[in-house]
């Protein structure tokens, strides 16, 4: 748009500093048949222009020529000039005021002076006697031109770059839907927008969670942090198939016999022995299985000879897969030993068993093992764990901000922003806030009213910023499958949260009023380049990993150890897997976990990775990978253990929403510029946070028959309460912009 960005090189021009402009996108500009004169350009505006595509790195370097020779040898005379009456005040300014400084910012300095700006004004220090003899000049020329100053500057510069404009570019499709014009009739539709986003953002995170993010992180997960791998998959389908079958034998041998072959002492010997002299006085017998994932006990049916061929799809799945017969001799030609993956191909141990490996072998103590393997490596782990998943979430995050899709966002949801009383400049610090809520809190600096911009920075954070994305990949990775319909749902409650709380907060007399008037340039559909997608995809997932090397770290030290640690029997000292309750954390987060217990996740555990939640949302992941990563079973088969599907959602939902991590309100303290005003955002996020949360729990347990009537009723009051503030309470609707703006006639 050149016409916008002449504005600021009139500006510069004036400055007399030298000046090279250099034109972007030239490469649209020749596809789309248009023409730009640049000599011609170049001769009006008295300094160099260089034509270059950033797409395609041309004339880069020319331009950066150009810009050395023009700071050696060259000044920029301004070729310009304004309205008679205006010249005769700034002449006269340059004459009263800037007289001393050097010749070639006299006239820049004016133009501020006569523009009446404050902080020019402050920095020149001028005394009330010139500045009564200005003003009398500055007012005439406002009396004459009927126009504020600051007005008429605008004014004349915009109709000196028309006449630019007009001389040196042609377009040639003057009038005709471009592209992407065709496009944005589809994706901005009044109707078809906010659907179509649905869409993308869904096709993002299946595409992140279960498809390429999911097998990465599963391999992650299971291998780089857990066992370990086969290389390049070789001998992982047939180990597999052996471990099966190695658990059916095992399975119906128990079923029959109360053997167990894993136990710690089983007499291998004796066992055979007694399998093969035991004759069944029935077909089948039971064998209590317990799930893998979620730690449920299921009670499986074994049978004796031979399991039926006819089984119905449901009845496979209570039925062990092997006979006790065949069983015998799966053992009798096997043997009792657990298969190896060594034997299968090229097996990979993981980081956890090399390191246990290596303490073993230099003969570390209990408590420093425990404090590597247990501490720092699953707590760590677990959150690196999540790097593929995320990697992927913004490689296409990246592409849909650098095709400019997103863009159009902002302007979608400003329709719907505005019926709420918010503003669409509310929605470019939540974009931003995906990738970390720090500078999406920033952000807001530009918006110019301040209650909407203090309601910004209170709700922003309750998009899901990338932190948050490992602790939503596990909830939905151990609780339901890794659904994407969950991690989508994430961001859309993020959204929902924020127009609920617009509209609420604008009925209260603090935030009423009307929102802030948003205009925006959409920048033209193209094709981003591999590299810059790359480089930010890169900068935002190492961002990541450096957080889990210092931050995360010291958080999972200290979690381990307060976790490992305790008074037992009057003394001080490491605690077993089975003493864990009575550990530091333990009590302290016994203390705090009352306050969740209306939640549905009352136990310490939930609470307490809460709470380091607050240091980093990526402690969530940390925590609950050391607090869940000990004893029988996986951490997610754990995690699946201590909560139900409604209870977990509501701890997801309760953790997306209550107050960001350290670093973020930090940003809010700095933006808010008052410690009351901090306070009442934190209290504001916590309260509606749980809030939510409450009213997930208490109505989903009616769904699942265990209502609980005192905890229906306050989530009932609660909701009362929002469908009055939402609907039923009065304001004040915004029908006219809040600045005032002249229109010369």
């Amino acid at each position: 748009n050149l016409e916008r960005n002449l504005y600021l090189t009139t500006q510069l021009t004036e400055l007399g500093i030298p000046v090279v402009i250099a034109i972007n996108m030239m490469d649209v500009v020749r596809k789309n048949g248009d023409k730009i004169n640049t000599e011609e350009l170049s001769r009006q505006l008295g300094c160099k222009i260089v034509e270059i595509s950033a797409l395609k790195g041309t004339g880069i370097m020319e331009a950066a020529e150009a810009a050395i020779d023009a700071a050696k040898n060259t000044k920029t005379v301004p070729q310009h000039s304004f309205s008679g009456c205006v010249e005769h005040a700034i002449a006269h300014i340059e004459e009263a005021a800037v007289h001393n400084m050097p010749e070639e910012q006299q006239r820049w300095y004016a133009i501020k002076i006569f523009e009446r700006d404050d902080k020019v004004l402050a920095q020149l220090n001028i005394d009330s006697a010139t500045l009564a003899h200005i003003d009398q000049d500055i007012t005439a020329a406002e009396k004459e031109m009927d126009d504020d100053a600051e007005s008429i500057i605008t004014n004349e510069r915009y109709i000196y770059i028309a006449s630019i404009i007009k001389a040196c570019y042609k377009k040639k499709n003057v009038g005709k839907l471009s592209a992407s014009d065709k496009i944005d009739r589809v994706v901005t539709n009044r109707w078809l927008g906010l659907p179509i986003f649905a869409v993308i953002m869904f096709l993002v995170y299946y595409i992140s969670m279960r498809t390429v993010g999911s097998a990465a992180t599963d391999w992650a997960n299971d291998g780089l942090f857990g066992d370990g791998w086969h290389l390049l998959g070789i001998g992982s389908k047939a180990y597999s198939a052996e471990a099966d079958d190695y658990t059916a034998a095992a399975q119906a041998v128990q079923a029959f016999t109360d053997i167990d072959v894993t136990a710690d002492d089983f007499d291998a010997d004796e066992a055979l022995d007694e399998m093969k002299s035991f004759k069944g006085d029935s077909k089948t017998a039971t064998v209590d299985v317990e799930d893998e994932e979620t730690l449920a006990v299921n009670t499986m049916t074994a049978y004796y000879s031979e399991v039926p061929s006819d089984l119905s799809k449901d009845e496979e799945e209570e039925t062990v897969a092997m006979s006790y017969k065949d069983a015998v001799k799966y053992f009798e030609k096997n043997g009792f030993d657990e298969p190896d993956p060594a034997d299968y191909g090229v097996w990979v141990p993981g980081i956890p068993v090399l390191v246990g490996d290596g303490l073993d072998k230099a003969g570390a103590a209990d408590w420093l093992s425990g404090l590597i393997n247990d501490g720092i490596v699953a707590g760590v782990g677990a959150v690196l764990g999540f790097v593929p998943q995320m990697l992927v979430l913004f490689l296409m995050l990246a592409f849909l901000e650098a095709c400019g899709y997103m863009a159009r966002i902002a302007f979608v949801l400003d329709r719907i922003f505005r019926k709420f009383g918010l503003s669409g400049k509310s929605f470019i610090p939540m974009l931003i806030g995906t990738g970390c809520g720090v500078p999406g809190i920033m952000a807001s600096r530009t918006i110019e009213n301040e209650r909407d911009r203090r309601m910004t920075i209170m709700t922003t954070t309750f998009i899901p910023c990338s932190a948050k994305v490992p602790f939503i990949g596990m909830i939905a990775g151990a609780l339901f499958g890794g659904s994407a319909l969950v991690s989508t749902s994430a961001y859309f409650i993020g959204m929902l949260a924020i127009i609920v709380s617009g509209i609420m907060l604008k009925k209260t007399k603090i935030f009423s009023g009307d929102p802030a008037p948003f205009v925006m340039e959409l920048p033209a559909y193209h094709w981003p380049t591999v590299s810059n997608v790359l480089r930010s995809t890169w900068e935002r997932g190492w961002s990541f990993i450096k957080k889990a090397g210092t931050i995360i770290l010291l958080s999972t030290i200290f979690v381990w150890f307060t976790t490992y640690f305790g008074v037992v029997d009057g003394s001080f000292r490491m605690l077993s897997e089975e003493e864990i309750d009575s550990s530091i954390l333990a009590k302290i987060g016994g203390v705090i976990a009352v306050i969740f217990r209306p939640l549905g996740w009352g136990n310490w555990q939930a609470a307490v990775a809460s709470i380091t939640g607050l240091v980093a949302k990526e402690n969530i992941v940390g925590t609950l990978g050391i607090l869940y990563g000990g004893g029988d079973g996986t951490v997610y088969s754990n995690i699946a253990a201590a909560f139900t599907g409604i209870t977990a959602y509501s701890f997801l939902v309760f953790n997306l929403l209550c107050a960001p991590c350290f670093a973020a309100i930090g940003a809010i303290k700095r933006e808010m510029n008052n410690a009351k005003w901090t306070w009442f955002a934190i209290a504001y996020q916590c309260g509606f946070a749980y809030c939510i949360a409450l009213m997930v729990t208490q109505f989903g347990n009616i769904f699942v028959g265990k209502a609980n009537v005192i905890g229906v009723i306050v989530a009932a009051a609660i909701l009362v309460g929002m469908i009055y503030m939402l609907f039923f309470k009065k304001y004040t609707e915004a029908t006219k912009l809040s600045q005032n703006v002249k229109i010369k006639k």
